[in-house]
Formats: C-alpha cells, sequence, structure tokens
C-alpha cells in the first residue's frame, strides 16, 4: 500500500471502507490506528482479533462476514473516541463472544463459564467489560425479549462507565448504521432499538463517561439522527 493509500484509508467512513474493500479493508485500518501502540499492546488485539474471526467464522451480517461489524466497532473506539485503552480495544472485538458463541469459548459451558476463559486468556479487566454487552441467555425466554435487553443494558452500564463506551459504539454500528440494512429485520431492529436512544443518550453525558465533551456531543448527534431514522421506519404508510 503507497502512502497516499494509506493516507485515504486512514480517513474513509468506515461503511465506506466496508463497501469498497471489504473486511481485509478494515483490518488494515485497524493496524494503521494501532501502529503506534506498544508491540506487546498490538499483538494482545490481534489475538483478539484473530479469536474473534475464529469464532464468527462462519457467521454473516447481511452480506458481509461478521467480523467487519466487530472491527468497525473497535476502530471506532480508537478513531472516534480517540480511545487506547487495550482492555477496551481488545473487549470490543470481543464483545459479542460469550453472546454468540459460548459453547465454543467453554465447551460444554454456559456464559459463566465462557467469560472466564476470555478471562483466562485477555485478563479480568477485558472479561467484565465483555460481560457488561453481553445480553444473557435467560433474556431469550418468552416475553418481551426487547424489553428485558433494554433493562439488561441500563442495569450493565450504570456501573461499568468503559462498557458505555463499547456499548455505544457498537449501537452506532447497529442502530445509526441502520440505514445499511435492508429486509423484513429491519422493522424489528427499529424497535428494538428506538427505546434504547434516551438510555443511552443520559448514560453518555454522565460526566463519568470516559469520553471527551466533542465526543459526546457527536454520539449526541449521531443518536438523534438514530432517532429519526427509526421513526420514518416504523412510521404507518399512511401516515
Amino acid at each position: 500500500m503507497t502512502a497516499g493509500e494509506r493516507r485515504l484509508l486512514a480517513t474513509m467512513p468506515l461503511h465506506a471502507i466496508t463497501a469498497t474493500r471489504g473486511e481485509a479493508g478494515l483490518q488494515e485500518r485497524l493496524a494503521l490506528e494501532i501502529a503506534g501502540f506498544p508491540d506487546a499492546e498490538r499483538e494482545r488485539i490481534g489475538r483478539a482479533l484473530e479469536l474473534a474471526a475464529r469464532l464468527h467464522a462462519a457467521d454473516r451480517r447481511q452480506r458481509e462476514p461478521y467480523v467487519s461489524h466487530l472491527l468497525r466497532v473497535a476502530i471506532r473506539i480508537i478513531s472516534h473516541y480517540r480511545i487506547t485503552d487495550p482492555d477496551v480495544i481488545c473487549a470490543a472485538l470481543l464483545h459479542d463472544a460469550v453472546e454468540d458463541h459460548a459453547a465454543d469459548l467453554a465447551p460444554g459451558g454456559g456464559q459463566p463459564e465462557a467469560i472466564a476463559a476470555l478471562a483466562a486468556q485477555f485478563g479480568a479487566r477485558v472479561a467484565g467489560l465483555v460481560a457488561a454487552v453481553t445480553n444473557p441467555m435467560d433474556n431469550e425466554q418468552d416475553g418481551d425479549a426487547h424489553a428485558r435487553y433494554r433493562e439488561h443494558v441500563a442495569a450493565s452500564l450504570e456501573t461499568s462507565p468503559w462498557a458505555r463506551v463499547i456499548k455505544m459504539s457498537d449501537f452506532t454500528d447497529n442502530g445509526v448504521g441502520l440505514i445499511h440494512t435492508t429486509g423484513p429485520r429491519t422493522e424489528t431492529l427499529a424497535r428494538k432499538y428506538a427505546p434504547l436512544v434516551p438510555v443511552l443518550a443520559e448514560l453518555i453525558t454522565r460526566p463519568d463517561t470516559p469520553l471527551g465533551d466533542d465526543v459526546k456531543a457527536r454520539i449526541l448527534g449521531q443518536l438523534d439522527r438514530a432517532q429519526e431514522r427509526f421513526a420514518a421506519i416504523l412510521r404507518a404508510p399512511d401516515s
């Protein structure tokens, strides 16, 4: 890659990289973002990406490999939120590992065992951050799963400011990025995410949320746009 190509890649919107360069382009962007990190931190982030890619190898998200979502969540935290904490970046790459692949992380076990397996590989803080953004399996029971999901998000992020950072990047990719989603699940996702907007907005503005004021303002603007998109998706055809 030429110096000019690197400069372009370093400034491209993440969904534009996804559309034009795919997963490989996102991996190159992550490498650029962490190029100045100490060797040990780069190696650790690389191991987290390798594990995430293995766990999610067969997973798809619309027309892209699922790992592209994980890469965007991690890159956004570095590039847009100016976070260089390797624990947070590793947890961002692994944030869906326990929820989606607990049995692969801990054969014969459940979510607690999978979280323990992550702790053994990446430390208790990374595992704790992943646990804070993991939807418990009992939330899949009959009833209003979306309401239980929102309750869990609010409760788990209440006492975990750094998990708010990961969740916000995840929500940006899932919710704000819903404009990039098509098909029958679009309305279902809008109903899931729309009531979460005020919850996240309140959490983001708290003084203990470890983001700069300009970053918080940017996120609040994104949440406003997301709410407009959700309303448009859910608006009755004859309204």
